[in-house]
């Protein structure tokens, strides 16, 4: 009986992968530094700033919310979100720390 792979990760790699996964478009990073610009909501403006089509972005967007990244209601015109900030302090923590230990092989370096 063959076996996922992906279980063969530790819970904290499956999840900076997953985090990794929904920053790997430059629609939604565009998204994250117009939210963070704000310090409240936003509400149907996102369309107006980022160059893509309503449905894109809303896809984008629906991206972003399953990963946490953003909350707030997503739900055509009326929709209003702001980043999660608890979550990005959270995945910038993890982050630094596996760059940290990545850094502690630089010195071992074959090449």
């Amino acid at each position: 009986m063959a076996i996922h792979k992906l279980e063969e990760f530790g819970k904290k790699e499956q999840h900076l992968a997953s985090f990794a996964k929904a920053m790997g478009h430059p629609a939604r990073i565009a998204i994250l530094k117009v939210l963070a610009q704000r310090s409240e909501c936003v509400c149907g403006e996102i369309v107006n700033v980022i160059p893509l089509a309503q449905a894109t972005v809303s896809q984008h967007l629906k991206a972003l919310k399953e990963a946490d990244l953003i909350q707030g209601t997503i739900d055509g015109p009326k929709s209003c979100y702001c980043i999660n900030w608890k979550t990005i302090e959270k995945f910038y923590t993890e982050f630094n720390t596996l760059f940290s230990k990545l850094q502690e092989g630089k010195l071992k370096s074959c090449c």
